[in-house]
């Protein structure tokens, strides 16, 4: 199999090279960048794993594995970062990776993630599965929002006041009150950034 390497600093690609290098099923190494040179080298060597750090410069990495995905490639993605925000992960998630690996892993992590998304699954890092408890319990949360509540909550995540808010969905200020109200409470949170920022991660927004 070809396996794509992609990441701004020569040593971390020297590194992964190393590490794959022991492999007899890796017939190729390939190594980019950035994301023109890593889609150059996925439209025409069609790689089966594409290893790729979030943050390559001033570019976003996951920007790869949307095009890609769009792009309708069957190369599947392994994100390889040092970056433990949670956010990270979360955007990682929505746009379909298959791996999720920390650069403080051990290299037979790496090499065990491989194989792994190869035959279907996915693969986080341990550090990592705590985001995705969390993701799970809210999305849980988010379950028991009426209708009407899930309307309030997407239009109060765009940062639009009660009153514009009632004007948008012809109903009361006093009612998106009640609903404001309600959707704090059941999200478990105290301030409306909060659950902006909880809808914006979930899959209703």
């Amino acid at each position: 199999m070809k396996v794509l390497i992609v990441d701004d600093h020569p040593l971390v690609r020297k590194g992964i090279v190393s590490t794959l290098s022991f492999e007899e099923n890796i017939e190729k190494i390939l190594e980019a960048s950035n994301n023109r040179d890593a889609m150059e080298l996925i439209i025409d060597e069609k790689p089966e794993i594409a290893i790729v750090d979030l943050y390559l410069g001033k570019e976003y990495g996951l920007d790869i594995v949307e095009s890609s995905k769009k792009r309708g490639f069957k190369t599947k993605f392994i994100i390889l970062t040092s970056s433990m925000k949670r956010e990270d992960f979360l955007k990682s998630k929505e746009v379909g990776v298959d791996g999720y690996v920390l650069k403080e892993a051990y290299a037979e992590d790496i090499i065990y993630a491989i194989h792994l998304v190869l035959r279907g699954k996915r693969f986080i890092d341990s550090e990592i599965i705590k985001f995705e408890a969390v993701s799970t319990s809210e999305n849980r949360n988010l379950s028991t929002l009426t209708p009407r509540e899930k309307d309030v909550l997407i239009e109060l995540a765009k940062g639009l006041s009660n009153y514009e808010i009632a004007k948008k969905l012809y109903i009361s200020e006093n009612t998106v009150k009640k609903h404001v109200s309600s959707i704090l409470s059941k999200l478990e949170v105290e301030h409306r950034t909060q659950a902006a920022l909880l809808v914006k991660s979930s899959s209703i927004y």
